[in-house]
């Protein structure tokens, strides 16, 4: 298992400003972490799969993440061709601290209550889709202001972050709970997908195990990660594949077994058609 990186908030909080916000796009470098602080990820444009937690969630644009202080997690894009697959990603993070000083101005018991759970580590985390756009303009707003400061930036920060925790808070509480926890169902099965990825997976097989039709099943995957069931699981395993092949000298056949591929030519021209390269060629430029 690699290892964990622990981001640490000295590195993108300076002059008492406690909050920092960024537009990245994602790739498959990027470590495995967590942090000291808290973080807020906005899904600007593209799809690809968080792991948070031990467990993998689709991602799609118009999705919001809030991750809190030590949960290990990393964005991943659908391919490693980011040319034609990117997944770009606005990250707002800020200090536990910065709250106490945002909770001096609420006055709602229920806004109160709820920034006060993310202040004191009580929140977990949690995911919600942006229903009308709030999201992404705030987001955009706090990236211009962050990159562009003007005078009076900081306060102007602090009341966008607190617009963003009333819609947060807002959605949160408005949101079906019948629908939360289907959602929730469909997470369960995509990590069971990910961590038996060197087995036979099929629509019937998990149709066994949820309890849902293949034909529901179907529907889920276009639902939840825009790709059919066959295309999800085809990038899920070259994904893994990619992993393997930065952070393992096992060998391609090896490497194909695997994740799934019991035909080593079939793997081949899958990982060649996904990531735009093959196997040795992408494992080459990881090292270099």
């Amino acid at each position: 298992m690699n290892p964990i990186h622990t981001l640490k908030g000295d590195y993108f909080f300076h002059h008492d400003r406690l909050v920092y916000v960024n537009r990245a796009s994602e790739d498959f470098e990027a470590p495995v972490h967590d942090h000291d602080f808290i973080e807020f990820a906005f899904v600007a444009e593209g799809t690809g799969f968080h792991h948070v937690g031990g467990q993998v969630h689709p991602i799609r644009r118009g999705q919001l993440f809030c991750i809190p202080i030590g949960i290990p997690h990393v964005f991943r894009p659908a391919s490693a061709d980011v040319a034609k697959h990117p997944l770009t990603v606005y990250n707002c993070v800020f200090s536990p601290a910065l709250l106490g000083r945002l909770a001096s101005f609420v006055t709602d018991p229920r806004l109160a209550r709820f920034i006060g759970e993310w202040r004191d580590g009580a929140s977990p985390y949690f995911y919600l889709s942006d229903t009308d756009d709030t999201i992404e303009r705030l987001m955009l707003a706090m990236h211009r202001e962050f990159s562009m400061p003007r005078g009076a930036s900081s306060d102007y920060l602090d009341t966008l972050l607190i617009q963003l925790f009333i819609v947060v808070q807002r959605l949160k509480h408005d949101a079906p709970s019948a629908s939360v926890r289907k959602f929730t169902q469909f997470d369960h099965l995509l990590s069971y997908m990910e961590q038996h990825l060197a087995e036979p997976l099929s629509l019937r097989s998990l149709a066994e195990i949820s309890r849902w039709s293949e034909r529901h099943l179907q529907r889920l995957f276009r639902q939840h990660t825009e790709q059919s069931f066959n295309s999800y699981l085809q990038a899920l395993r070259i994904q893994k594949s990619c992993e393997l092949l930065r952070s393992t000298a096992l060998k391609i056949g090896s490497i194909a077994e695997t994740v799934g591929y019991r035909d080593t030519a079939s793997f081949l021209s899958v990982f060649k058609r996904i990531a735009g390269m093959t196997p040795g060629e992408y494992r080459k430029a990881s090292l270099s």
